[in-house]
């Protein structure tokens, strides 16, 4: 499993040794010695007072070497959990999980119907609902992750009346419980380290591809989040400059060229392959959903409707290309290739060693996008001949913001890292006059 080094920046001794418990699933004391620096007098001191709160338990012995076996450390899984919630234009997954990340419960509704207001209050009777159905007690909640595409300078077109709404705000009103924002695509990451997905890789990226394309970053088990918050949006990566306006501003971005609208927009060219997918009339009638709806900015969750449709679409073509319909499956090959490109500069950028794919598009075509993107890596990454990427789909790409929000929570209240100092611009400091 991932695991901190010494050099991870915790804020506490006692943070610092419940991450390596979680990293390792079992562990001795003496394990935990080796592993964190730490004296065997602190590691003593520490574990106890982690046994004393319910967080670790003591589970069995490790085999003999010789002397007498060393008693076995593990997370007590019922002992915290955390609730991750994913707002998407597509509807609103959340879900329960223990300490260790395992999902307790999942579900996902529909966003459709009222203002933010209305729809941050259906939130909170949804988290509820969700703690009381798995027979959670509420003192165990330790918090609620939420997460979304509504950050940063320019928001996914159909989430842009979020903007400026303070939804963080509001949802910890509402549920009485802290809320942690964050990114979809960094937590979708997270989630994967946090439960054991990610095995001692130093550079890690989760790419995410639902509404849109992003990608989360880790870098030896800590999310790097950029200035804004918006490190890894490969979906604007160029790769035409003449090629199709995107929504960011930009022209041939990978998710102008290769994301599930352009597919779907793509799909409704060919008359052959619209009977074959049975794809209704575009939500707005003009073919052109995502945009004519999110101009709006009525306030109202209206402007995902269109998003929802394409959604649906997209779904309906990786079922026709998995019929064998020709065109169908041409159309998502060539978002493959473009994508597997994007992939390959961020791999190069930030030389990776593991690549995982997620995200409720990549879901359903994780076998189409997974061989291309493994290809062009293989064949095309410029650290190859020192080191492979590792490429793989998640086991929860459907559901991945929600389960790693949840894990943000875990993190932020268990293990807090050391935030890095913010140094003044001018860090000269004038001599004062001296004295006479």
């Amino acid at each position: 499993m991932g695991g901190p080094s010494r050099a991870t920046p915790h804020t506490t001794s006692r943070s610092a040794v419940l991450d390596v418990i979680r990293a390792a699933g079992t562990i001795s004391r003496a394990g935990l010695v080796s592993a964190t620096g730490f004296t065997g007098a602190t590691i003593s001191t520490v574990v106890r007072a982690l046994i004393d709160d319910g967080l670790v338990r003591e589970t069995g012995r490790a085999e003999s070497t010789g002397g007498k076996p060393r008693v076995l450390l593990q997370l007590d899984q019922g002992a915290r959990y955390a609730v991750g919630v994913h707002l998407d234009p597509v509807g609103i997954t959340y879900a329960l999980t223990d300490l260790t990340g395992a999902v307790v419960s999942r579900v996902t509704r529909a966003g459709e119907g009222g203002d933010a207001t209305t729809l941050v209050t259906r939130m909170a009777r949804q988290v509820d609902a969700l703690v009381e159905g798995a027979g959670v007690e509420r003192e165990r909640v330790l918090g609620v992750g939420l997460v979304s595409a509504t950050g940063g300078p320019r928001p996914l077109p159909a989430m842009r009346h979020w903007a400026h709404f303070p939804v963080t705000e509001e949802l910890e009103r509402a549920v009485g419980l802290p809320v942690v924002p964050g990114n979809d695509a960094t937590a979708a990451a997270l989630g994967e380290y946090w439960s054991g997905g990610v095995h001692e890789a130093s550079v890690f990226a989760a790419v995410y591809m639902g509404t849109g394309i992003g990608a989360g970053l880790l870098v030896d088990g800590i999310p790097y989040h950029g200035a804004s918050g918006n490190a890894g949006e490969i979906g604007h990566v160029c790769l035409d400059v003449d090629g199709p306006a995107c929504w960011c501003g930009a022209r041939g971005c990978v998710e102008a060229i290769a994301g599930p609208a352009a597919v779907v927009r793509a799909a409704r060219e060919d008359a052959d392959l619209v009977r074959a997918a049975e794809l209704g009339p575009p939500e707005d009638g003009s073919g052109s959903g995502v945009r004519e709806a999110s101009a709006r900015g009525d306030g109202s969750w209206g402007d995902g409707r269109a998003a929802r449709s394409e959604a649906a679409e997209f779904a309906a073509v990786v079922r026709a290309a998995r019929r064998g319909q020709p065109t169908a499956r041409a159309l998502l090959d060539r978002s493959a290739r473009y994508l597997a490109v994007a992939v390959r500069t961020l791999a190069n950028v930030m030389d990776l060693d593991l690549l995982v794919l997620t995200g409720p598009s990549l879901a359903l075509a994780g076998s189409v996008y997974l061989p291309a993107i493994r290809s062009e890596l293989d064949g095309a990454f410029f650290a190859r001949a020192s080191h492979p990427v590792d490429v793989r789909l998640s086991a929860s790409a459907a559901t991945a913001p929600a389960i790693g929000a949840a894990t943000m929570v875990l993190q932020s209240r268990l293990v807090p890292l050391r935030p890095r100092p913010r140094l003044p611009e001018d860090l000269s400091e004038s001599a004062a006059p001296s004295a006479r």
